[in-house]
């Protein structure tokens, strides 16, 4: 099932030496950090910069992560994270991201992780926030339809 552009932002990333563990696999933590790349290219591209959100007084801290490693990542592997806004309430957003890498002896990309964060909007002092009504609204235009989210035989 395909998804349009206007909803999945797609990011690559090319795995450093640094990335990996002793084992010579991704280390499991900088999952979350290209969790972080794929959402603050999708917002930048398509509602607006998180310095843009800083300069209103507000942050997007992690509230919660979810990840669910399915295949091993290694040095030098271009890896693409899909990023996609799975739910908007008042103060709070949920963005989904799959991270394959596309192989030439298979025929579609394979999937090495699958999850997701939740952010709350606070200001500087951290109180809670509701979201300033136009970044709300953009963000809101950009949920992923319920669906067709992420749904693959493979996952």
């Amino acid at each position: 099932m395909s998804i349009s552009d206007e909803f999945i932002h797609l990011a690559d990333y090319r795995v450093l030496y640094g990335d990996t563990d002793a084992g010579g696999v991704v280390y499991n933590a900088n999952y979350l950090r290209f969790f972080e790349k794929g959402r603050s290219e999708f917002m930048r591209d398509k509602v607006c910069s998180y310095r843009e959100i800083e300069a209103l007084g507000l942050v997007l801290p992690v509230t919660e992560s979810f990840a669910r490693y399915k295949a091993p990542g290694f040095y030098d592997d271009l890896l693409i994270i899909e990023t996609s806004i799975a739910e908007m309430k008042k103060y709070t957003c949920k963005f989904n991201y799959r991270i394959t890498r596309q192989e030439t002896h298979r025929p579609r990309p394979t999937l090495l992780v699958k999850g997701y964060t939740i952010h709350a909007a606070i200001t500087r002092g951290g109180k809670l926030t509701p979201l300033p009504t136009d970044i709300m609204v953009r963000m809101q235009s950009l949920v992923t339809p319920a669906k067709k989210l992420h749904t693959s035989k493979t996952d």
